[in-house]
């Protein structure tokens, strides 16, 4: 499949944004700063779903939106595996709960996030490699 020069480009920094928010996850977990690492985890997370989007022109700004679209046009077809999705949805409500709710959580749940967050980043990536695009 091959992607105009603007798309590449956007691919690309979705992607650079992805792992920068992994290692800025991975940093603050050394603080033990749990919310900020949920955080983190969460937006490596949907910065790698619009990274995937924007292989169909699909990429969103309102967070609702690119897990619904990510949902419809990678999961429901079968590119993505179901767990992905749920790794989405667990990210997205504690990252809303501790940004909002102001919730504690403890190490256990940061490090969950983010490690199911590297997993979904990773997926990304492959996914990406097969349709021709090297993050």
């Amino acid at each position: 499949m091959e992607f105009d020069e603007s798309t590449q480009r956007k691919i690309t920094q979705y992607m650079g944004h992805a792992r920068k928010a992994l290692e800025t996850g991975r940093l603050v977990m050394t603080h033990e700063d749990n919310i900020a690492a949920v955080n983190r985890a969460y937006y490596a997370i949907f910065y790698a779903a619009n990274a995937l989007l924007a292989t169909k022109g699909l990429e969103r700004s309102k967070h609702s939106g690119v897990i619904a679209v990510f949902r419809q046009y990678f999961v429901k077809t079968g590119v993505v595996a179901p767990e992905f999705s749920n790794f989405y949805g667990e990210a997205l409500d504690d990252r809303h709960a501790g940004d909002y709710d102001l919730v504690e959580f403890g190490y256990e749940v940061a490090e969950r996030d983010l490690s199911q967050a590297e997993r979904f980043v990773e997926q990304i990536e492959q996914v990406l490699r097969s349709m021709g695009v090297v993050p």
